[in-house]
């Protein structure tokens, strides 16, 4: 509950700290009652939609590290940590990448990558999936976890999620004056009233799930893109495809809230797929036939 409470309150923090700040220097009154100034709401929308992406991704690893409990393996103690660290090593380097820091977490099968920069990113796993797989299996998930560093994932998803936040907050601002001025015919001399500010809200709920729908779609795509990358590292698809095999029989490991699209597994059915930031296992075996 805590990874969860942590990461809203962060993000709460940022929105609110941004709208202050901004409407104190008259950016953030972009819609008054002479109408929309378009280019301080866009302003207003590009700061606030991207801050609270980039921010989360520049304290992504020591968010990771605190919600999971991982621990980094500064001096390997056993056998199983030396071969981990020295994997992780090799397939850094067959990637053109800096060594990543090599981390292990108590939990269920699981694995994930994370970090603002390819040259110093965090890949972490599960006790559970150290224990219940093979060693090439294993390999075959950190050369997954490894090829999302190199393909720059969690900077393209916070780039992706900023653009939409932007969408979100310009567009629900936009259709709530529309709904104000037009449609209830407010007060045009006291500016904005309840009809914007309700619309407003409403809209941001109805964009904002439109934009997880999108969100959710490219996360999926990069993870058969992250599937194939641990195929070419390994000189083979046979070992991703045994641990995607293995993961299908068994209950992924949780992550916190906010880091579910950065896990080795993941997903939903029915109407939930529609926001599952990680494909069906069968299809990520079929994609490496």
């Amino acid at each position: 509950m805590k990874r969860i409470v942590l990461f809203l309150a962060t993000n709460l923090a940022v929105m609110l700290v941004l709208t202050v700040v901004l409407n104190v220097l008259g950016v953030g009154r972009a819609v008054t009652a002479q109408g929309i100034n378009v280019g301080a709401l866009l302003v207003f929308s590009l700061v606030v939609g991207f801050t609270g992406s980039i921010f989360s991704l520049l304290i992504s690893k020591p968010m990771a590290k605190w919600s999971t409990g991982a621990r980094v393996i500064d001096n390997p103690s056993n056998s199983t940590e030396l071969w981990l660290v020295n994997t992780v090593r090799q397939l850094a380097e067959r990637a053109g990448i800096g060594m990543p820091q090599v981390a292990v977490y108590d939990g269920e099968s699981n694995a994930f990558a994370t970090g603002a920069f390819k040259n110093s990113a965090l890949v972490a796993v599960s006790t559970g999936l150290l224990q219940s797989m093979t060693r090439e299996e294993v390999e075959a998930v950190l050369g997954h976890e490894i090829a999302h560093v190199a393909n720059g994932d969690m900077v393209t998803l916070t780039l992706i999620q900023g653009v939409l936040n932007t969408f979100v907050i310009f567009m629900a601002r936009v259709v709530g004056f529309f709904v104000d001025k037009v449609l209830l015919r407010g007060n045009s001399d006291r500016g904005p009233g309840i009809g914007y500010m309700v619309t407003v809200f409403v809209c941001e709920i109805v964009f904002g799930l439109v934009a997880s729908i999108i969100v959710a779609w490219f996360s999926r795509q990069r993870e058969f893109r992250a599937d194939a990358g641990s195929a070419r590292l390994l000189g083979s698809p046979a070992p991703m495809r045994n641990a995607l095999a293995r993961l299908a029989g068994q209950h992924p490991g949780e992550l916190p809230q906010s880091m579910n699209a950065l896990g080795i597994a993941g997903g939903n059915a029915g109407w939930g797929a529609l926001f599952a930031t990680h494909p069906p296992m069968e299809a990520r075996i079929a994609a490496l036939s």
